[in-house]
C-alpha cells in the first residue's frame, strides 16, 4: 500500500479542502434553515466530488474509490452534512451502474453525479430498522410476463428523502425466507402514490430524513436492477464502501473539532498561562489524535482494499462502527475541553456531535457490524 498521495489526488485534496472552507462558513446556518441550496448540489457535481468513481460515461471522473474517499473526509471538515451527497451519491451510483440497464444508468446516473438530482437509498424501513432482509414492502406484477409492470407497496426511510427525485428500493417479491425473495429497482419519486414524512432529528437537520410511503407506484420492468429475487445478495454488496466512505465523513468532522481545539487551548489563558501547557489538557487531545490516525487509516486501507478487487467487508464493518463512535468520543472531549463555550450553540462543536451521532445508527448498528465481522471469520455456523 502506498502512503503518499500522487499529485493528481493531492490537487484533488487540496481542491476539496478549499471548497470545505466555503462550506464552513454556512454549516451552522444550514442547520438553523434545514435546507442544502439547490446551488450547493450543483457546485459538488461540477466540480466532480459526487462519485468521483463513477465512469466518465455516466458523468464521473473515473477515480479510485481511495480517491472518493480522501474528497468525502476534506468535505466534511466543512460541513459534515454535504458529506451526505457523496456518501448516497456513491452507494447508489455504483448501484445503479453495476446492475441496471445500460439506458436506465445512463437515465439516472448522471443527474447523480452532476448535483441536478438526487437518488436515495430504500433499504430500512420506519419498523424494521436492522432487519432489512425481512421488509414489509411487497412488489407485484400488474400483469403477466417478465415485461410487465410492477407496483410497490409500503415504507421505506431514508437520508435526503425531501430532496429525492428518484431511489433505489428493495421490496419483497417472492415468499422465501429473510434475504432472499427480494428485488431491487429503482424509482421515479416525482409521480403519484407517494406520501413523503419528514422526521423530526437531533441532529443532521439540513438531510431531511424522514420516510416515503408508496401505495402501489407503479414502476417499469426495465427498471429492476440484477435479477428478480436475487436484490439482497446482489445489490448488497455496495454496502462495503459506503461504510468505509461513512467512517472517513465522520473522521473528517472530527480532525476539525481536534484541530480547531489545539488552536483554543494554546490561546485560552487559566492559571497564569495557557491551558495547553497542562497535561489534563493536551493528554487527551493526543490521544484523539492516535484514534483518529487509526480510524483514518483502517478506512484508506478498506477502500484500497476495494480499489484491488480484495475482499474488504470486514474492513468496512469495522470502519462502520468503530469510526463514528470514535468520531463522536473525540468531539466530546473536544467540546468539555472548550468548557462553557464548547457547550453554547456559537461554536459549532455541539452540533458536530449530534450530528456524528446519527451515523452510529445509520447504515447499520454497531451490533450488526459486529456481527458481520464475527461471520467473516467464524462463518455463519459458529457465529451468533
Amino acid at each position: 500500500m502506498e502512503f503518499s498521495l500522487i499529485p493528481q489526488q493531492q490537487a484533488q485534496v487540496d481542491a476539496a479542502r478549499a471548497y470545505a472552507r466555503d462550506l464552513a462558513a454556512d454549516y451552522q446556518n444550514r442547520e438553523r434553515t434545514g435546507l442544502i441550496e439547490k446551488e450547493v448540489f450543483l457546485e459538488m457535481g461540477r466540480r466532480g466530488f459526487i462519485g468521483a468513481e463513477i465512469a466518465p460515461e455516466l458523468g464521473g471522473r473515473g477515480e479510485s474509490r481511495l480517491t472518493s474517499g480522501l474528497l468525502l473526509e476534506q468535505i466534511a471538515t466543512g460541513d459534515f452534512n454535504i458529506g451526505y451527497l457523496q456518501v448516497v451519491g456513491s452507494l447508489v451510483g455504483q448501484i445503479l451502474a453495476g446492475n441496471a440497464r445500460p439506458e436506465v444508468a445512463q437515465e439516472w446516473v448522471p443527474q447523480i453525479t452532476g448535483g441536478t438530482g438526487v437518488v436515495g437509498i430504500g433499504l430500512s424501513e420506519p419498523t424494521g430498522g436492522s432487519d432489512a432482509g425481512n421488509p414489509q414492502m411487497r412488489a407485484e406484477r400488474d400483469g403477466s410476463g417478465d415485461g410487465a409492470d410492477w407496483l410497490i407497496t409500503g415504507a421505506k426511510s431514508m437520508s435526503l428523502m425531501e430532496y429525492c427525485t428518484g431511489a433505489v428500493v428493495f421490496a419483497r417479491t417472492g415468499d422465501e425466507g429473510r434475504g432472499r425473495g427480494m428485488t431491487a429497482f429503482v424509482v421515479d419519486l416525482t409521480g403519484p402514490g407517494l406520501t413523503r414524512e419528514p422526521y423530526s432529528d437531533m441532529g443532521t437537520k439540513p438531510v431531511r430524513r424522514g420516510a416515503i410511503h408508496f401505495d402501489r407506484v407503479r414502476v417499469p420492468a426495465r427498471n429492476v436492477l440484477g435479477e428478480v429475487g436475487q436484490g439482497f445478495t446482489s445489490v448488497m454488496q455496495g454496502f462495503d464502501f459506503s461504510r468505509a466512505l461513512i467512517g472517513l465523513q465522520c473522521v473528517g468532522a472530527a480532525q476539525q473539532t481536534v484541530d480547531e481545539t489545539w488552536a483554543y487551548v494554546s490561546q485560552r489563558q487559566a492559571f497564569d498561562r495557557p491551558i495547553s501547557t497542562f497535561q489534563g489538557v493536551s493528554f487527551p487531545l493526543a490521544e484523539s489524535e492516535t484514534l483518529l490516525a487509526a480510524a483514518r487509516m483502517l478506512c484508506y486501507q478498506t477502500l484500497w482494499l476495494k480499489d484491488a478487487g480484495l475482499p474488504h467487508t470486514a474492513e468496512a464493518a469495522m470502519c462502520k462502527w468503530w469510526a463514528p463512535k470514535t468520531a463522536y468520543d473525540v468531539i466530546n472531549s473536544c467540546l468539555l475541553l472548550h468548557g462553557q463555550y464548547g457547550y453554547r450553540t456559537e461554536k459549532p462543536i455541539e452540533q458536530r456531535l449530534r450530528d456524528v451521532l446519527g451515523l452510529q445508527i445509520g447504515d447499520g448498528t454497531a451490533q450488526i457490524m459486529k456481527l458481520i465481522i464475527a461471520r467473516q471469520r467464524l462463518g455463519r455456523a459458529l457465529a451468533p
